[in-house]
């Protein structure tokens, strides 16, 4: 058994998810959006990073998973996401969590099947898989499609792991 927090990071808006993973089953513990609407990012930045804080209290995860950073265009965008992304894990480092990371269109991919997913996409499969009444709000959804990726790739390395050992036996 093992809970799981997914960060779906932004410098005004970091959406989060907690799951619980016992076996094949996942439960859904928690998710909502960390809402920073201050004017200067050092603010926004302090508020990321007690809010993770937080959450990480209140839920007691085992692992840490947050997207990574995609390139942009905008270059001030790309710098703001990966300071929103340190305060993140900043806070989840110093719980002594393990950090994953993973690419936006691996979570699609995990999630959909698809990389190129919208997000209405993954809202409706992170309700679907995790038996939710309603689709999750967006950046909320996002972050539970990461911890059910990072669920999701575990899987398959115990399982790449499981076959060379079988493998080595022989």
């Amino acid at each position: 058994m093992a809970i799981i927090l997914g960060i779906d990071p932004g410098s005004r808006l970091t959406g989060y998810g907690v799951i619980r993973q016992s076996g094949r089953q996942l439960e859904y513990l928690g998710s909502g959006c960390i809402r920073t609407a201050a004017p200067d990012i050092p603010t926004r930045l302090k508020r990321i990073y007690a809010g993770v804080n937080e959450i990480i209290q209140q839920f007691q995860p085992q692992f840490f998973a947050i997207e990574q950073v995609f390139m942009s265009r905008n270059a001030d965008s790309a710098l703001k996401l990966g300071q929103a992304r340190g305060a993140a894990i900043v806070a989840a480092v110093n719980h002594d969590l393990p950090v994953f990371e993973y690419a936006a269109r691996q979570v699609k991919q995990s999630v959909v099947g698809t990389g190129a997913a919208d997000k209405s996409q993954v809202q409706h499969m992170v309700k679907t898989l995790l038996k939710l009444p309603a689709c999750p709000q967006a950046d909320a959804a996002d972050a539970l499609a990461i911890a059910i990726t990072h669920i999701h790739m575990s899987q398959q390395l115990i399982k790449v792991s499981s076959n060379k050992l079988v493998l080595s036996s022989r």
